[in-house]
């Protein structure tokens, strides 16, 4: 088993940033794939962007150049650095992790991320 603990969400402007971060424990030796995936209010959860081991990336149209995706395997934790953060950014933003063969999937609990003025 693996846990994921997400911490960073916050209220911010637009035009603002965050940083969000991704804990990961236990099993850890499975993990490949981590990712975030950001669920809005009465929408499907969508991936933000993922990240492989070998720090292979894989972002979504709509967050291209204003998000940044990193992992530092030495301590076990993901980030999400926001930038440019817009209104239709607002969403639960969930921290996933997945095996090589994407058999085993773990999420974390969510953390709440709204951009508004």
């Amino acid at each position: 088993q693996v846990q994921l603990v997400e911490s960073g969400g916050a209220l911010v402007q637009p035009g603002g940033s965050l940083r969000l971060s991704c804990v990961a424990s236990g099993s850890i030796f499975s993990i490949y794939y981590m990712g975030w995936y950001r669920q809005a209010p009465g929408k499907q959860r969508d991936l933000v962007p993922m990240i492989t081991n070998s720090g292979n990336t894989n972002y979504a149209d709509s967050v291209k150049s204003r998000f940044t995706i990193s992992r530092d395997n030495a301590k076990n934790t993901m980030y999400l650095l926001m930038n440019s953060l817009k209104p239709e950014d607002t969403a639960v933003y969930y921290c996933n992790a997945q095996s090589v063969t994407r058999v085993q999937v773990y999420w974390g609990q969510g953390t709440q991320v709204t951009v508004s003025s």
